[in-house]
């Protein structure tokens, strides 16, 4: 099992990141139980990285019983402006969005707002009746899900519902602006439109897989998204602002940045045909609209902005069973819930599973080196 007192985060984006030179804050690590020569290995590791110029920069953080043990930044937040790497930068977060779009829908669980066996129709009409795209010697056609989908089936990611990158049905979500096009990770953030008009939209179009019968990873935590809106009556910064974020004191977490805080936010970087770090052009589909963007729409599965810092006291609740310096968000049981493999041997990886929001280790060598018991966003 994982050491319950023990938490890593690192982020070493390389949609944001460089190392030349690092900058230590002050750390006591005598009488941690932690060997200090182990943590000195993550400096030579990332050290690798930028001199190879794998990755723009790093910041890395260890947590043993809720206090910073290991607190280390790296290199640039943005190399050409000159700007270094710091433990206060802030990071395009996104698929660790996920992570807080989820524990947004489990406290509206818990007050009864809705079920895990919740239609998604109830809450988005045009999910009510969905399809399937299937692929035969006439070409692609669609049919009749077999059931509709579940809050449960998206938080658990096995509704169906991919990113629409997929051959049979790439061309119809490009045309209605949810294909590649759409820029991925930070693809709503240029809309001029709600975030629940975009999911509306989205239920219109065929999905790759049947309710409950596979494992797919796409559109499942945006659509989230839209439901916490529908049923808390607040957008969804707003209510992840209320609910998660102020409570927890995550004061650099926030779907977009007001003008002053451009100077903190990394630039984003991308690897090129060699691998090395590429600077990504200016717009939506590259550093984004996390300052000038309409500020409409939320993507609850990639939007947010945060700093290792603050994601650390996120992911603190999260250990502690839901609470964190007596600011309690989800019940211990619910958290148990979350991080308790959902789906069996679905995942396309042996030995690893899913819960409510969060990916579970289920054998040891299933993700590397993480124990058995080992959770993290998805």
């Amino acid at each position: 099992m994982p050491d319950p007192k023990l938490l890593a985060l690192c982020l070493a984006l390389s949609t944001s990141i460089s190392l030349t030179s690092a900058t230590q804050s002050p750390v006591a690590r005598e009488g941690t139980g932690i060997d200090a020569e182990r943590l000195a290995r993550v400096d030579r590791l990332l050290q690798e990285h930028v001199d190879g110029n794998r990755i723009p920069g790093a910041v890395a953080l260890v947590l043993r019983d809720g206090r910073p043990i290991y607190d280390r930044a790296f290199g640039w937040a943005d190399k050409e402006a000159g700007r270094r790497m710091s433990s206060d930068t802030i990071f395009r977060i996104a698929s660790q969005t996920k992570a807080l779009t989820s524990v947004a829908i489990l406290a509206l669980m818990e007050e009864g707002r809705l079920a895990l066996s919740s239609p998604v129709g109830a809450f988005i009409p045009s999910f009510t009746k969905t399809a399937v795209a299937t692929k035969g010697e006439g070409g692609t056609t669609s049919v009749p899900a077999k059931r509709p989908i579940t809050i449960r089936d998206l938080l658990t990611h096995t509704a169906g519902i991919s990113y629409g990158t997929e051959s049979t049905i790439s061309a119809q979500y490009e045309a209605r602006g949810l294909g590649p096009a759409a820029g991925y990770g930070w693809y709503t953030a240029d809309k001029e439109e709600g975030t629940c008009d975009t999911m509306e939209r989205l239920g219109s179009l065929p999905f790759v897989a049947h309710p409950g019968e596979s494992y797919v990873y796409g559109y499942n935590t945006d659509i989230l998204g839209c439901i916490v809106e529908r049923a808390s009556g607040m957008p969804l910064d707003q209510f992840i602002a209320t609910r998660i974020t102020t409570p927890l004191r995550m004061s650099d977490t926030r779907f977009f940045l007001p003008p002053d805080g451009r100077d903190r936010l990394a630039a984003v970087y991308s690897s090129g045909p060699d691998g090395t770090i590429v600077r990504a052009p200016e717009g939506a589909r590259g550093q984004g609209h996390y300052v000038e963007g309409p500020r409409r729409n939320f993507a609850g599965g990639a939007g947010l902005l945060s700093t290792a810092r603050d994601y650390a006291r996120f992911l603190e609740m999260i250990r502690n069973g839901g609470a964190l310096d007596g600011v309690r968000i989800l019940a211990p049981r619910t958290v148990a819930l979350m991080t308790t493999n959902q789906i069996g041997d679905l995942r396309p990886v042996p030995g690893m599973g899913f819960g409510l929001g969060f990916e579970t280790t289920e054998r040891y060598g299933a993700n590397g080196l993480s124990s058995v018991g080992t959770f993290g966003w998805g």
